[in-house]
């Protein structure tokens, strides 16, 4: 969900106004997807490479977080949207880890729509810290190192029980993947939009959703 403080600063405001902004738009997604077709939404809130942000955007970020977890609980469960999160915890303020467990937990036994939110995530952390916890149970006899096969190292990944992507969707005119969902991706469709974030309605998205169905995916074989 790229393009936020862009949109702001075209507009001369702060960039949080446009972090602000975005959130929103994360809302409309999430209505329109369910109608789209849309079983699972996972959108990347927030990078393990974000941090190098100012400490006033990145506290403002976890501030818009925090705020639309409590505003946003009540609407989510009565719409049926189950929601998880995935990324390193551990750097995150207490608070917010709560908020986030709460409502992961009261949204656990739905299933309209299953929306994953990325908050201190990167593919290759994942994959780092998935390896490691591996790499510990072979050393203390849990694991075997022939057990160490594709399908267990997904079981390990934050995205664990979660499809892999099949569409790819980046905004505002950047070309690149930016450490989203490593693994997961190797046979994802993408979708490059200049369109900023806040500006990236259900609309564009059915558009998108349009081309991604007329696609021919072959996975790696051939066309019949």
């Amino acid at each position: 969900m790229d393009g936020n403080g862009r949109w702001a600063t075209n507009r001369g405001w702060p960039r949080l106004v446009g972090h602000r902004k975005g959130a929103e738009r994360v809302k409309q997604i999430v209505t329109a997807a369910p109608d789209l077709g849309i079983k699972w939404l996972t959108v990347f809130a927030f990078s393990t490479e974000n941090w190098r942000r100012s400490t006033e955007e990145v506290l403002g970020l976890m501030s818009i977080f925090a705020r639309y977890i409590q505003r946003e609980s009540d609407r989510m469960a009565s719409e049926g949207v189950r929601v998880r999160f995935i990324g390193d915890r551990t750097k995150l303020d207490p608070k917010l880890r709560k908020l986030m467990s709460g409502i992961e937990a009261r949204t656990a036994e739905f299933s309209r729509l299953n929306l994953t939110v990325a908050i201190n995530y990167g593919g290759r952390d994942e994959i780092l810290r998935a390896t490691r916890g591996m790499m510990q149970d072979v050393a203390e006899g849990r694991l075997k190192p022939e057990d160490v096969t594709e399908d267990a190292i997904s079981a390990r990944l934050d995205t664990g029980g979660i499809p892999d992507p099949d569409l790819v969707i980046r905004t505002s005119g950047e070309t690149r993947t930016s450490n989203f969902l490593v693994w997961q991706s190797i046979y994802a469709e993408y979708e490059f939009t200049p369109t900023l974030w806040p500006d990236f309605g259900p609309q564009e998205l059915a558009d998108i959703l349009v081309r991604f169905g007329n696609r021919e995916r072959r996975f790696g074989g051939v066309s019949p």
